[in-house]
């Protein structure tokens, strides 16, 4: 049966250098897919730069809302801007940063319900990254 997601029901994740708002996974009921919406600020001076991480299992597959940046991974650097897309292979450790002057707004997809069982990302523990 078809179902509409509320901005009520997404689940604030503590993801380092960004916001991330889980908005579709296997703890909403999905079988096969993860969506998330993703704000990466404008960065600060003095600030460190987050690491690089990576899906092991699955690829991700990354539409630009708004803003400018670049992802940077194992087979290079990708300057991006708002319409572009960029899918990742699986295991390719990758980061994405902003480059610009506003917020870089990111529609990130999985095709698993469940991202943290096969996801590396240093800094970040298992028991944030969610569950089923």
């Amino acid at each position: 049966m078809a179902r509409v997601f509320t901005p009520a029901e997404a689940k604030q994740l503590a993801l380092p250098g960004r916001k991330a708002l889980e908005i579709v996974s296997g703890k909403q009921g999905a079988r096969g897919v993860t969506l998330r919406l993703v704000e990466i600020p404008v960065p600060q001076p003095g600030e460190p730069a987050r690491g690089a991480h990576q899906h092991a299992e699955f690829e991700e597959c990354i539409y630009v809302l708004a803003g400018r940046g670049s992802t940077v991974a194992d087979s290079g650097e990708y300057p991006l801007q708002a319409g572009d897309t960029l899918l990742i292979p699986p295991g390719e450790k990758h980061v994405t940063r902003n480059t610009g002057d506003e917020p870089l707004m990111l529609l990130c997809f999985f095709p698993v319900a469940d991202i943290a069982k096969a996801t590396i990302e240093p800094g970040v523990s298992s028991a944030a990254l969610p569950k089923r």
